[in-house]
């Protein structure tokens, strides 16, 4: 996550800047004082900033630069205690008023990801690259993200199927599976697990591969003949089993 508050430096050479202007013209009213939400930036302390701050950017007086400092601020404080849309809408703001920070767009777009908007993140992600190619934070959540969204599309082309065609379905059983989402999913991942498991067995040992492949057979074999008959639950049968494999054991 980007470091915002290290932006309390500039506010106070800011500060100076405006004290120097209001200093050197008399007859205009006095720009508002950041100093307040500076020194609370600077302590690090989220209470007083949510406090200070918040009364700069409420203020219209409030210079420009001054209120997207304040606002930067504000978000990081209000992302320490966990108020992510808020902070979202306070990042919407700055980038309103000065779109050009890439960071802010780097920022924002982590908050959409860890509250699962992946769409959003990744365009923030694209948008803090185009201001600037060299992002480092930003190239690797882009590239994190579409690897991500890669694998959801995956995952999403095969939910619902099972590890087997259900064209060529013959048995009762691998027709109730086809017929079933839930049940095909879980053949699916009991597959995967199985392969996984036999694969690490394999590598220890020939001997200790083959035995797993055995466990597999003997789990299908009963899965088989206990289908149909009085008190089988098949959900619960393909649930121990996939729970096993996953615990590294065997039926």
């Amino acid at each position: 996550m980007v470091r915002l508050l290290l932006v309390a430096p500039l506010w106070f050479a800011l500060a100076a800047k405006a004290h120097a202007i209001g200093a050197a013209e008399p007859g205009k009213e006095p720009a508002v004082d950041p100093a307040a939400c500076v020194a609370a930036a600077e302590a690090n302390d989220a209470d007083k900033i949510l406090t200070e701050c918040g009364a700069l950017i409420d203020n219209a007086k409030t210079a420009r630069t001054d209120r997207v400092n304040a606002l930067i601020a504000h978000a990081s404080a209000l992302i320490r205690k966990g108020e992510t849309d808020r902070a979202i809408s306070d990042y919407d703001v700055v980038l309103q008023l000065e779109p050009t920070l890439a960071d802010i767009f780097n920022a924002r777009g982590e908050l959409e990801h860890k509250k699962g908007d992946r769409v959003r993140a990744l365009s923030d992600f694209a948008a803090a690259l185009k201001l600037n190619p060299a992002h480092v934070s930003a190239r690797a959540n882009y590239h994190a993200l579409g690897l991500e969204l890669e694998r959801l599309g995956a995952q999403m082309a095969v939910a619902g199927k099972p590890s087997f065609s259900c064209a060529q379905a013959r048995r009762p059983v691998e027709r109730a599976i086809c017929a079933d989402p839930e049940l095909a999913d879980l053949d699916r991942e009991i597959f995967a697990a199985n392969t996984r498991v036999v694969r690490q067995a394999t590598s220890t040992s020939a001997r200790e591969g083959q035995a797993r492949r055995r466990e597999q057979e003997q789990y299908l074999a009963r899965r088989d003949a206990g289908f149909g008959r009085p008190g089988f639950d098949l959900k619960k049968e393909m649930q121990g089993r996939l729970e096993r494999l996953q615990a590294g054991g065997g039926y």
